[in-house]
């Protein structure tokens, strides 16, 4: 439309004003031409970058994957230590709570057997008091028998 009234009217008729509309709606329309080219140039570049990211996406993929697999494989291990390591842990805690359990129960007899020692102690003691006060009763006893004797026969002497 716009290059049908151009064609039709004369450059005579026209002012100055419907030029500067004409070549206004002649820049807007290359310049919508351009703008139109820029996207689809950046539709384009857009489109590229898709495929480059889609195919860098592949790529870390397979190399992801071996990475994911060996952590899989260490997450494993690390489970079979830690089980490993949590049973050896069991036995050694049994382990210490049978010592711990017959520490106990020789303790216990060690104290029986002392209490026993202790009251024979006192037995053997007593009897050794007993013993010792009877000898040295006996010991008295003979030394006044000894004495009695003596004097007994210092008198004797006398007397004859």
């Amino acid at each position: 439309m716009i290059i049908h009234s151009l064609l039709q009217a004369s450059p005579a008729t026209r002012d100055g004003l419907s030029i500067a509309a004409d070549i206004a709606l002649v820049g807007l329309g290359a310049l919508a031409l351009v703008a139109a080219f820029a996207v689809v140039v950046l539709l384009l570049q857009l489109r590229r970058l898709g495929t480059q990211i889609a195919a860098l996406g592949r790529e870390l993929n397979g190399k992801v994957d071996p990475v994911v697999e060996k952590s899989r494989t260490v997450a494993a291990n690390l489970e079979f230590i830690s089980a490993s390591v949590r049973t050896d842990v069991e036995k050694v805690t049994g382990a210490v709570r049978q010592l711990s359990e017959r520490l106990e129960q020789a303790s216990d007899h060690m104290e029986a057997r002392i209490d026993e020692f202790n009251a024979l102690m006192e037995v053997v003691q007593g009897e050794a008091e007993s013993t010792f006060l009877d000898t040295a009763s006996a010991v008295r006893g003979v030394k006044a028998g000894a004495r009695r004797l003596s004097r007994d026969s210092e008198e004797g002497d006398l007397h004859r």
